[in-house]
C-alpha cells in the first residue's frame, strides 16, 4: 500500500504543479513578447528540419547573398609618390574596397608585384614618369585573377573568374579635352581594341578618369538622370561610345547629394564636375547595387574616390605549384651523412645512364626535403613611419571637416616626413649593401 501511495505521489508531483507554486499565468507583457515573436518568425519563412536558428553558426545565419558582394572603386591619385601606396592601401582596407584602378600613376614601366595583402598590376610608359595607370586587388579576389592585360599608359585590364561567368574589369585614364584630337581618337580605338578582345560573356567593368562631363539628362540604356552638371562634346563622345557598345554608366543611375556625385574639386575649391565613372554592361547593370563617391577618403588629391559595389560570385583559381627553395645558408651536416650514405649503397655498375642520373636526382631531393629548411619568403620592407600615416589620418580629417588651410599645411607636413623617411630608409640599405660588401657575403649582397 505504501508503495502504491509514493507512486501516486511521484505521479501527481510530476502531472500537477505544486500548490505553494501556483499555477502561474501569463502576464500582459509577455502575451505581446509571444505574439511579437510569432510574426517574427512568420515572416522569417520555415525553419531548417532538425535545427534551430539559435543553434546555427553566425556565419551561416547571415543572408547567404553577402557572401557575394564586392566593391570596386577608381582613384586619379595624381602621382603615386612617397609612400602615396601605404596611403591609398589603408584606404582600401577602412573602406572595404576589393578592386581599386588607380589613374595618372606616374610610374615607369609595368609589371605587377604583392604589398602587404594586395597585389598591384601597373602600366607606365618606358621612359618618362607621364599617366600611367594601376588596379589594387586584395587577397581575397587576387586568388581568383586569370590574367592581366597591359595594354598601354592609359588602359589596363584584369580577367577575373566567377562562378557562372568571368570578370573583365578595364581601368582608363582618358586625355583632357585639350589634348589634341588623334590623341583622343587613338585612345578610343585602343579601348574598342580591347573591348573586343574580350569574351562576350564576361561581365565588363570598365573604371577610370574620363575628363568628360556626361550631364543630368537621362538616356534610356545609358545614363541615368542623376548625373551633375551639362553635358560637353567629350560627354557626347563618351555617350556615343557606351550606345555602340551597349554599356551603362552606373554612377548617374543613383540619387545622391550632390557631394557623392562630383569627383573633381578645383584647386580654388569653387568648381565640382563629375568626371570620373564607372561603366558597365547593360545586361548585367542588376549586379550593380550602388555608385557613388567617397569624400571622406584621401590620398592628397584633387579627385574623390569613386566606388560601387556589385553582387557576384567569384571562384578561387587552383595555383599550380611552384619550385621548392630551400635555404642554402643553412645545410646542415645531416644532409652531408644522408647523401654519403645513400651514394654508398648505389650499384654503379652495368647501369644506364639516365636510369643511374634519376636514382642519383632522387637521392639528393629525399635528403634536401628531410634535413634541409625551406627558405622563406622576403616580404618586401616598409619605409614609410607610423609619424607618416598618423599624419595622413589628419590630413583626411582635416578633408572630411572642410578646413583647407590645415588640410594644405598636413599635406606639407606629410611630404616632408615621407621624404625623411625614404632617405633613411636607403641609407640603411646603403650601409647593409657596405657592410656584407666588406665581410664577402656575396649572395646578401646582390639580394639588395
Amino acid at each position: 500500500m505504501d508503495k502504491d501511495n509514493r507512486h501516486i505521489k511521484v505521479m501527481t508531483l510530476e502531472d500537477e504543479p505544486l500548490r505553494s507554486e501556483g499555477i502561474q499565468h501569463a502576464t500582459e507583457e509577455e502575451r505581446r513578447t509571444r505574439t511579437s515573436r510569432f510574426r517574427a518568425d512568420e515572416a522569417a519563412g520555415p525553419k531548417l528540419k532538425g535545427r534551430s536558428v539559435a543553434d546555427m553558426p553566425g556565419s551561416e545565419r547571415k543572408v547567404q547573398c553577402c557572401k557575394e558582394k564586392y566593391c570596386i572603386g577608381t582613384w586619379n591619385v595624381r602621382t603615386m609618390n612617397l609612400g602615396k601606396l601605404d596611403v591609398v592601401k589603408n584606404e582600401m582596407a577602412r573602406i572595404n574596397i576589393d578592386i581599386l584602378g588607380i589613374s595618372e600613376q606616374k610610374w615607369m614601366g609595368m609589371g605587377e608585384f604583392s604589398s602587404d595583402d594586395h597585389h598591384i598590376y601597373y602600366c607606365g610608359q618606358e621612359t618618362r614618369k607621364r599617366n600611367g595607370v594601376a588596379l589594387i586587388v586584395n587577397k581575397r579576389v587576387a586568388k581568383a585573377v586569370l590574367g592581366c592585360n597591359f595594354k598601354n599608359d592609359r588602359m589596363i585590364s584584369i580577367r577575373i573568374q566567377g562562378r557562372h561567368f568571368n570578370i573583365t574589369v578595364i581601368q582608363v585614364y582618358a586625355p583632357t579635352t585639350g589634348a589634341e584630337e588623334t590623341e583622343i581618337e587613338q585612345f578610343y580605338e585602343d579601348l574598342q581594341h580591347l573591348i573586343e578582345m574580350t569574351p562576350k560573356k564576361d561581365v565588363l567593368l570598365i573604371i577610370g578618369d574620363w575628363n568628360t562631363k556626361v550631364g543630368s539628362q537621362e538616356i534610356k540604356g545609358t545614363t541615368g538622370k542623376f548625373g551633375l552638371g551639362v553635358q560637353n562634346e567629350a560627354g557626347q563622345r563618351l555617350i556615343e561610345f557606351c550606345q555602340e557598345n551597349k554599356l551603362v554608366i552606373t554612377n548617374t543611375l543613383f540619387q545622391q547629394h550632390k557631394r557623392r556625385l562630383y569627383t573633381w574639386t578645383s584647386p580654388d575649391g569653387q568648381h565640382q564636375n563629375q568626371i570620373d565613372y564607372i561603366l558597365c554592361s547593360q545586361r548585367r547593370r542588376s549586379s550593380i547595387q550602388s555608385a557613388k563617391t567617397r569624400p571622406g577618403a584621401d590620398c592628397g588629391s584633387d579627385h574623390q574616390l569613386l566606388i560601387a559595389k556589385f553582387k557576384l560570385k567569384l571562384k578561387k583559381v587552383g595555383k599550380t605549384t611552384g619550385p621548392v627553395r630551400y635555404n642554402l645558408s643553412q645545410i646542415p651536416y645531416e644532409y652531408t651523412v644522408e647523401v654519403r650514405n645513400r651514394f654508398k649503397d648505389l650499384d654503379w655498375v652495368d647501369r644506364v645512364p639516365e636510369e643511374l642520373w634519376m636514382e642519383a636526382r632522387n637521392i639528393i631531393q629525399e635528403a634536401a626535403t628531410k634535413t634541409i629548411p625551406m627558405k622563406r619568403k622576403c616580404k618586401k620592407a616598409k619605409w614609410l613611419s607610423n609619424e607618416a600615416l598618423q599624419i595622413a589620418g589628419e590630413r583626411r580629417q582635416a578633408k572630411c571637416e572642410g578646413d583647407s588651410e590645415r588640410y594644405r599645411k598636413l599635406n606639407a607636413d606629410f611630404q616632408k616626413i615621407a621624404r625623411r623617411d625614404k632617405k633613411a630608409f636607403l641609407n640603411e640599405q646603403c650601409k647593409e649593401i657596405e657592410e656584407n660588401n666588406r665581410i664577402g657575403k656575396t649572395r646578401d649582397l646582390f639580394k639588395k
